[in-house]
């Protein structure tokens, strides 16, 4: 599974490495909303909200659903701007400008990703004028909760009056807190991007997307991009966005909406390991410890070296029936082996079993 960006044609100077403050602060509100998928920023996340005023408070649990499982597109607005060359704003009141670009079909589609799950990656019939999409987009506000209905209600019903509602708030959280954040972040982010930029100008996008994270890979013979991730899309277009996060790890996010520029929303300064499990070994490792046999095995191989005899007369089953669990264990990356003499001792290795828990709740979350 991954997420692949069809990039045949595309320029150098339709790539650019740029951060974005109103994508941080969607990722702020995300990080403020949900501590758990960000632990190492826990203490700025309790500072932030110790001292939150109490209505502002209020005011964000509202329609914490935009940017809470993650963040909506509508933080990234300069990507649906027609033309699909838009770079972001310097400050946060330039990229609130930039969202006032939208069109409000495009800006009502954005804001009920989260509330309705309409299509994400082809064209769907328009919500505001289409009387079946409407009712259908109500009917599953209602399964997400009476928050969700009453949100997409008045979406549907005045979206200029969410508009200037959503960019109020924008502005009061930039006021309250987030104005002191970006302060003190925006000046890695840029020297992030601009270090991103020298790659890609003297290095190339290979050498740039490796660079942002060793789940990003450039096929250059077959004019793709491919994200790592635990799900399939495909994106086709001749331009592409770079934003750094100093706040997003572990997400690697990839914008793909349709029509809009694609953008990878990608953390900087970030504890992941320099080539983690790719979801492919993460899912062979699944399997792998789906059967109770080689469960078992593993239980064994924690403690001392086996060989594949030993290991067949502890469980009663013939060497060749232990030494196929065993290649499943080894091919997944769990045990490993050293040659003493004749014989081939196999051990578990436990490291990669202790990381096996945080390596698929990065995954997932990536």
């Amino acid at each position: 599974m991954s997420v692949s960006i069809d990039i045949a044609g595309l320029r150098p100077e339709r790539v650019a490495v740029v951060p974005s403050p109103l994508a941080e602060l969607g990722m702020a509100l995300h990080a403020l909303s949900e501590p758990g998928h960000h632990p190492g920023l826990q203490g700025w996340a309790t500072s932030v909200t110790a001292r939150l005023d109490s209505h502002l408070a209020d005011r964000m649990c509202e329609a914490d659903f935009l940017w809470r499982t993650t963040f909506s597109d509508l933080f990234l607005p300069y990507a649906g701007v027609p033309g699909g060359a838009t770079l972001p704003g310097a400050t946060i009141a330039e990229e609130l400008d930039l969202l006032d670009k939208l069109t409000d079909e495009q800006f009502v589609d954005a804001a009920l990703e989260f509330t309705c799950a309409l299509p994400y990656e082809v064209q769907g019939p328009p919500v505001l004028a289409d009387a079946e999409s409407r009712r259908r987009a109500l009917e599953l506000a209602a399964a997400r909760g009476p928050r969700q209905l009453r949100f997409s209600r008045r979406l549907l019903d005045d979206p200029p009056r969410i508009r200037a509602w959503l960019r109020q708030f924008l502005q009061d959280c930039d006021e309250a807190f987030f104005a002191d954040t970006w302060s003190r972040l925006r000046h890695q982010l840029t020297a992030d991007a601009r270090h991103k930029t020298d790659l890609l100008r003297h290095k190339g996008l290979g050498q740039a997307l490796a660079a942002v994270s060793p789940a990003v890979v450039l096929d250059e013979a077959a004019g793709r991009i491919t994200i790592d991730k635990l799900r399939h899309s495909h994106i086709c277009d001749r331009s592409l966005l770079l934003v750094p996060t100093s706040l997003g790890w572990p997400h690697l996010q990839v914008l793909h909406r349709h029509g809009w520029q694609p953008v990878l929303h990608y953390p900087v300064g970030s504890p992941e390991p320099a080539a983690p499990p790719s979801v492919e070994q993460l899912t062979l490792r699944m399997t792998a410890l789906s059967h109770p046999v080689r469960i078992q095995l593993c239980r064994n191989l924690a403690r001392t070296t086996y060989t594949t005899s030993e290991l067949a007369q502890i469980h009663g089953m013939t060497a060749p029936e232990i030494s196929r669990h065993l290649s499943v264990l080894k091919k997944a990356g769990l045990i490993t082996t050293r040659r003493r003499g004749r014989y081939v001792l196999y051990q578990l290795d436990v490291t990669a079993m202790a990381r096996l828990g945080s390596d698929f709740l990065e995954a997932l979350l990536r």
